[in-house]
Formats: C-alpha cells, structure tokens, sequence
C-alpha cells in the first residue's frame, strides 16, 4: 500500500505528533491553512467516509473526540476552531486516508460554498 498516512503510522515518514494511542494518531500538517493546523487519522486505513463501514463507528468517535482533545491541547477551543473531513476529489480530498484537519488560532474565515 502507498498511503502516506499509513506511512506516517508505521514511522517510515516522520511526523511532528500531537497525540497517539493505539487506535488514532494526531501530527501537525506540513503544509498549514491556519496558525494551528493538525490533522487527526485512525490507524486503520480507511481510504474516506464513502468507505467507512458500521464496525468503524467506535473509531470514528475516537477521530472527532481525539479533535477535541487537540483542540484544547493547542489552546484553541475556547476562541473556536474548524473540523474538516473531505470526502472525494469534488469534496477536496487529496490523500485517501479519513482524517480530519483541526483549524484555528485566528478568526477563520467563510467556506467557498456557491450558493
């Protein structure tokens, strides 16, 4: 498999973590959006939320509360912050390995959405 994420998971590719345990894995993003910029991944590869599966639901939770405690580790959960979880080419996703990206540190601003 050559999933840069499941690279990162193994430790072939470094990576500056925030948090890990047995199931998820949280590091800053090389290429940041934000002052504060990690990205959250379970462990299990799981290419996107298309494929995501019932027996994936406990992990999941782990991904979106790992988020929460990152959010409040980097001291950005009182001023807010972003959650984004891209699913597909048209969604923006460009490596096919669920993560979600946590975003803040400065007031954010709105989403690129037509309407």
């Amino acid at each position: 498999m050559d999933c840069i994420f499941c690279k990162i998971v193994k430790g072939e590719i470094p990576s500056k973590k925030v948090f890990e345990n047995d199931k998820v894995l949280a590091f800053h993003d090389i290429q940041p959006a934000a002052p504060a910029h990690v990205l959250v991944i379970p462990k299990k590869h799981i290419p996107s939320m298309k494929e995501a599966a019932e027996e994936d639901r406990e992990l999941l939770g782990e991904v979106l509360l790992t988020a929460k405690k990152v959010a409040e580790e980097l001291g950005i959960s009182d001023s807010g912050y972003r959650l984004i979880n891209n699913v597909g080419s048209d969604g923006g996703q460009v490596v096919y390995h669920i993560h979600v990206h946590v975003l803040g540190g400065e007031k954010l601003g709105g989403l690129n959405v037509k309407g």
